[in-house]
């Protein structure tokens, strides 16, 4: 038997199809699918792909699903929900996927119709892809989904998103939100930043040497900047969403380049060692722990 008897996903994009991708293979976490989204040339591709059995651009259709899960940017959660919400079913569970929390949780947990929760969450998987064509059904293998339920949230809606996850292939764990948001601004937010960062030096170097370096980048500019292909409108929005956080990350960054910077002036060669072997144990321990 499936996990819900209706699921519908707004937004199918590489997340989202992910999600139905997930759902059409095994059949245990709906029976029927829904997609929607107000882009016709998304709903097309999703068709074109058969992983969903309802495709639509109403958003009072999809609210009519068992579980309703948002994939929209961070930017346009909260106006989504809003949209949804007066038309969601009582007992039904509404669920997001926003990368920045903030104040979402509070927020949209004031907007409930009677009888519906709201359990949040992130899976901690992607790629700088996106789109319907972009999902895949494996994305979520032996990844973490974030659970972030508001206070007060129904636990026995928590305990559905959580298997809902789990059916995916992820890992699952419940924390604050002001803790996701300061774990994901180290380990998805500032590297995103970074990456572009450095493509855009790349960019401002005379046009001979540009054209040099994008000629003969190494695999370490190569792999560094792989996610700087990512989504400009999306990642827009997380930074300024999460901006307090993130430059504050940011600031703790410089502080450390700077000091890599001072050693590599002075020739400090056990400094310099100590910062590199450091960074090698985390590598390695990304690795063991399976994020890598």
């Amino acid at each position: 038997m499936a996990l819900f008897r209706s699921l519908a996903v707004v937004g199918p994009g590489l997340i989202g199809s992910s999600v139905l991708r997930r759902a059409r293979e095994t059949g245990l976490l709906a029976d029927t699918l829904i997609a929607a989204d107000i882009n016709p040339a998304v709903l097309e591709r999703v068709r074109d792909l058969k992983i969903a059995d309802v495709v639509t651009d109403s958003m009072a259709v999809a609210a009519q699903a068992e579980c309703v899960m948002i994939c929209v940017p961070v930017g346009a959660v909260e106006a989504t929900a809003r949209t949804i919400l007066p038309h969601m079913k009582p007992g039904s569970i509404l669920t997001d996927v926003a990368s920045v929390r903030g104040q979402l949780g509070p927020t949209i947990q004031a907007l409930l119709p009677e009888g519906v929760a709201y359990v949040p969450g992130h899976p901690m998987a992607g790629t700088e892809h996106s789109g319907p064509d972009a999902g895949f059904s494996t994305l979520f293998e032996n990844r973490w989904s974030l659970l972030v339920p508001p206070d007060g949230a129904d636990e026995k809606a928590v305990q559905k998103v959580q298997q809902l996850w789990e059916l995916c292939g992820a890992r699952t764990k419940i924390l604050s939100d002001d803790k996701h948001d300061r774990i994901c601004a180290m380990v998805s937010h500032l590297p995103h930043l970074l990456a572009f960062t450095i493509c855009d030096t790349a960019d401002n170097l005379s046009e001979e040497i540009r054209a040099a370096v994008l000629d003969y980048a190494a695999s370490g500019f190569r792999d560094f900047t792989r996610i700087a292909a990512s989504d400009p409108v999306m990642w827009r929005d997380i930074f300024i969403a999460n901006k307090d956080v993130l430059l504050e990350t940011l600031d703790r960054f410089v502080a450390d380049a700077q000091g890599m910077a001072q050693a590599i002036r002075e020739s400090d060669e056990a400094a310099i060692t100590t910062r590199i072997e450091r960074g090698r144990r985390i590598r390695r321990t990304l690795i063991e722990n399976r994020q890598a």
